[in-house]
């Protein structure tokens, strides 16, 4: 189960970017996008989905465990990758909202904002992984 919603969060999160992007600007422009920067995107979505299995897998052992424990999950750290992740799109729809200055800014960083996403990501899946250490040590 856990597996299965991982992979699924991970692929929707895929669709989630292209679906975007097209809208915004076009099929052609997301394959551009995603031929430039698809190792940041790939590694941004296999991230998501191994936190959502890693979530998912968390609260399946705590509901079978029987005990009364309350798990201190929080969708923050998840929530923080995904803006880092998803800021850079700013630089497409910035300019609908006469925000050209933030543009440019966001446009000169868009690596160094998926390097962000990136490490926020990589922080989340630790915390998950502890959180369920913890829970498994203490079960």
């Amino acid at each position: 189960m856990a597996i299965a919603a991982g992979g699924l969060s991970g692929t929707g999160l895929l669709a989630i970017y292209f679906g975007v992007l097209t809208l915004v600007s076009g099929w052609s422009y997301a394959l551009e996008q995603f031929g430039t920067y698809w190792p940041f995107i790939v590694t941004l979505a296999v991230g998501f989905g191994v936190q959502v299995g890693l979530f998912v897998y968390l609260r399946w052992a705590v509901r079978t465990a029987g005990s009364g424990k309350v798990v201190a999950v929080t969708g923050g750290t998840s929530g923080a990758a995904m803006l880092s992740c998803c800021t850079h799109y700013l630089v497409n729809l910035l300019p609908v909202l006469g925000a050209t200055g933030l543009v440019s800014l966001v446009g000169q960083y868009q690596v160094e904002l998926f390097w962000v996403g990136v490490a926020a990501n990589l922080a989340g899946i630790a915390y998950m992984s502890r959180r369920l250490a913890a829970f498994a040590h203490g079960a």
